[in-house]
């Protein structure tokens, strides 16, 4: 790729991603009263968080029983209230459990 086209395409990049962010509060100006769009934009980073890394994790093992294995495990100590390094934990010694019967 040459030069002048990798700077072409990091500037439009940049732009859209910085004008994303500026537009709302640019327009905004009085805090939001309307309950429904509280929560909707309350939600959005875990939503856009669990749509990106969600397929990541489903094929980042050798099987895809392991990776459901794990997932479900981590999902079921996280509504046991355990903290992150022990649900990482218990979901990644679930998929070693697992890959080793498979």
């Amino acid at each position: 790729m040459e030069l002048h086209t990798f700077f072409a395409y990091l500037l439009i990049m940049a732009g859209s991603t910085y004008l994303i962010r500026v537009i709302p509060f640019a327009l905004i100006q009085e805090k939001i009263e309307n309950q429904f769009i509280q929560s909707f934009l309350y939600y959005i980073p875990y939503a856009v968080l669990t749509a990106m890394t969600l397929p990541a994790v489903l094929y980042a093992t050798d099987h895809f029983i392991s990776a459901l294995a794990g997932v479900i495990v981590a999902i079921i100590f996280a509504l046991w209230g355990k903290g992150l390094t022990v649900v990482a934990v218990a979901a990644c010694a679930a998929v070693y459990v697992v890959e080793l019967f498979l």
